[in-house]
């Protein structure tokens, strides 16, 4: 007898059950990893800016909300205080960084003493937050 060669149907679907596991596990991982940072309680609207540089959340903010209030760490500070505020907080003072946090609505005049105060307390490292338009 002759035999002939059959051809076998090889099956071309691809298991991909292995791979949604480790994407899984890759999305449980990241998830479960990464810390959330929230900002304070006070509610401001930041001006928008084309040119934004991010920054790391890891400097002492000043906030200023539109009805004029000021806070210092999430404590609020007067103006006039602010510099005192500034000084017994801060470690280094010529190596620290701060960041100023104005809502849109704030004048411009009070912006301009809250900057007077930082340059005063002898930070020289500040910025003045916005959102990325």
């Amino acid at each position: 007898m002759i035999e002939f060669k059959r051809r076998r149907h090889r099956h071309t679907h691809l298991n991909i059950a292995p791979l949604v596991d480790v994407v899984f596990l890759l999305l449980l991982f990241f998830m479960l990893t990464s810390h959330f940072i929230q900002e304070p309680a006070i509610k401001i609207r930041l001006p928008e800016s084309k040119v934004v540089d991010l920054v790391s959340e890891e400097f002492k903010t000043i906030t200023i909300t539109k009805n004029n209030e000021i806070y210092y760490l999430e404590k609020r500070v007067d103006v006039e205080n602010l510099h005192l505020a500034i000084i017994e907080n801060m470690k280094n003072i010529k190596d620290e960084y701060l960041r100023i946090k104005a809502d849109k609505d704030v004048s411009v005049g009070l912006l301009v003493r809250v900057i007077d105060e930082v340059k005063s307390s002898g930070i020289k490292n500040f910025s003045i937050v916005t959102e990325k338009k």
